[in-house]
């Protein structure tokens, strides 16, 4: 499989990074067990190459077809879409404002950037990403516990008394 893994520090937070590339796959466009563990998506294409547009689309599609099945997670999933190959401008198949209405209509963050020459663009990018990745997760951490626990503590707090565990 095409996973690479990393381990980072990011704002004082250790962080164990996995990244899936599915480009030597581009028939595959199921994603089935990706769409489960990912918390955000960074999907990259080639402006100098139409297809690889069309592979973006197909892929974001397909991320945001699961948004209504399954996988309800992906709501609250980071979704970044990058145009690479910035330096190859007069190379040119897909126009900036091209990109950005796609991103624009799937509710992703966009850039357009070239990983060749500029390689902060892309460290910028990838720090980004990780951050929003982050702060969306402790917003998960910062929710009310439901079920039993938060039921017990309810009744614990009405009848005053206190309990270690339930």
């Amino acid at each position: 499989e095409c996973i690479y893994t990393k381990h980072l520090c990011l704002d004082g937070r250790q962080i164990h990074l996995e990244i899936y590339d599915p480009c030597s796959q581009q028939g595959k466009l199921s994603l089935a067990d990706e769409l489960h563990w990912a918390d955000g998506f960074i999907i990259v294409y080639d402006i100098s190459d139409r297809a690889s547009f069309a592979f973006a689309k197909a892929l974001l599609y397909r991320i945001r077809e699961s948004h209504t099945g399954v996988c309800k997670k992906m709501a609250e999933s980071s979704i970044f879409l990058v145009g690479n190959k910035q330096d190859l401008c007069h190379m040119r198949e897909v126009g900036w404002d091209e990109g950005q209405k796609l991103a624009i209509d799937n509710k992703c963050q966009f850039y357009e950037l070239s990983a060749a020459e500029h390689y902060q663009e892309v460290v910028a990018m990838f720090t980004k990403v990780l951050r929003n990745i982050t702060a969306n997760s402790k917003v998960k951490e910062k929710r009310r516990p439901s079920g039993s626990k938060s039921m017990a503590k309810l009744i614990n707090n009405v009848f005053g008394k206190r309990r270690k565990s339930v």
